[in-house]
Order: C-alpha cells, then structure tokens, then sequence
C-alpha cells in the first residue's frame, strides 16, 4: 500500500509543482514550438520515470529498435493498466500523443500536460466529435507527430484475453500513409489492476513488432486491418508469457 500513496503524492505534487512550468511551456510554444515539443516530452518523461521507480516495475523490452526514428508512426497496443502510458512514453524517439477518453480533460493540470503532449481526447458517445478527433490525429501524423492508440478502446479486466480491436483506429495510418508499430504487453496489470489498491513490484515485458507499411500488404489484410494488426500483437503476447 506504501507504494500506491507514494505514487499519488508523487503526482499531485509534480502537478502542483510544475505550474510554472507549464507557464514557461506556453511561452516557448509561442516563439519555438519544436523545443517546446522536446522540453515538454523531457519532463513528463522524467515525472513518468520516478513513478516507474516507486513501483518497483522490472520491464523487458525487445524490438526497440524496430521504432523509426526520422518518421511519424501509429503506435497500436493492448491495453490492460493505467501504467500502460507510463511504460511507453518513457520510450518513444520523438513527440508522441495518445488517444485518451474525454473524461481525461476534467482533470486541472493533467489535461495541460497531455495537450502539450498532443494528446487528443476522444468522446467514444459521439460519433461525430470522433471522427474530429481522427482527423485531427491524421493531421499530427503528417505533420511528423507520432500517435499512440489503444484499438481495444478500454482496458481489458481479463487475462490472456483481447478484447475486439475497433476499425476506426486504423484509419489514422490508412489516412496519413504513417507505418503500423504493433506493441504486446505483458503483465502489465501485474503492477496494480491485479491486486487493487496495492502497487507491487512486477516484470513486464514489452515488445515492439517490425513496422507495417500497408502499401505492402494484400488487398485482404488491407481490408482486415484491425485483425491483421491484432493477430500480431496476440502472437507476440503469447510467445512473451513465458518471460514473465
């Protein structure tokens, strides 16, 4: 339990204390918003880091080096934790934004920190607003900033279990011509979803597929994009299991 307060106090205060920052950030984002991109992506990494630390996480990674490093891409993973963000922010080349549910945006100083990340808030009750919120994704990727996307649309409460991947994510690499990283996750919820409300020390491993340029994929993995991409990550998630 020591460690789920540790964690909490740890990020209010780095909330309540970063205020100047992000003050500072919004100044910077006026005059030069690339180094606001890289200073905003240095502090929030370094937040996210301490937090890993507190838990105590051991974590795996392998195909790191399947990231492209001189291109936008769309991240695709399964989603089992809230330290699921956590474990890949830390990780990624370049500015990076996820898709978060819109219920993210009520909370004061988060919901500024995620902006400055590009992260994008998607109302899942509204069709309309969703199809605003994919098309303001399409339009970070050509403009050479990566996305991160949960395709299952929540966390999944099951083990070895994947719930079905919606279509819909996809339509940011079929629209913006960015490559497909597949990413499984194992034993993440180890951390804390498996035993609420107690952070415990757990080994996940994490692995990053080989990039998918659908320009070379069939007419029917085109079509099926979401399986395609799923069925991946599923083998990487079963082949892992034995590394945890």
């Amino acid at each position: 339990m020591i460690r789920f307060i540790l964690v909490v106090v740890f990020v209010i205060s780095f909330l309540i204390f970063s205020i100047p920052l992000l003050i500072a950030e919004w100044i910077l984002g006026h005059f030069n918003q690339e180094l606001k991109n890289t200073s905003s992506l240095a502090i929030v990494n370094w937040g996210f880091r301490q937090c890993l630390k507190i838990t105590g996480v051991k974590v795996t990674v392998l195909g790191e080096e399947n990231i492209p490093k001189d291109r936008a891409v769309l991240y695709v993973a399964n989603h089992r934790s809230f330290f699921d963000i956590l474990l890949t922010y830390v990780r990624v080349p370049g500015p990076t934004g996820y898709i978060s549910k819109k219920e993210m945006e009520k909370f004061p100083l988060l919901r500024n920190w995620m902006r400055n990340l590009h992260c994008l808030f998607l109302d899942r009750g509204n069709i309309k607003q969703g199809l605003q919120t994919i098309l303001a994704g399409i339009e970070k990727l050509k403009n050479g900033i990566s996305i991160f996307v949960f395709p299952e649309g929540t966390r999944n409460k099951e083990n070895d279990s994947f719930l079905p991947f919606h279509a819909g994510s996809f339509k940011l690499a079929e629209k913006s011509g960015c490559p497909i990283i597949p990413i499984a996750m194992n034993n993440t919820a180890g951390i804390f979803e498996d035993h609420f409300p107690k952070i415990k020390k757990a080994h996940v491993v994490i692995e990053y597929g080989k990039p998918i340029e659908l320009d070379t994929l069939s007419t029917d993995d085109k079509k099926n994009l979401a399986v395609y991409v799923s069925d991946q990550i599923k083998d990487m998630y079963l082949k892992n299991k034995a590394l945890v």
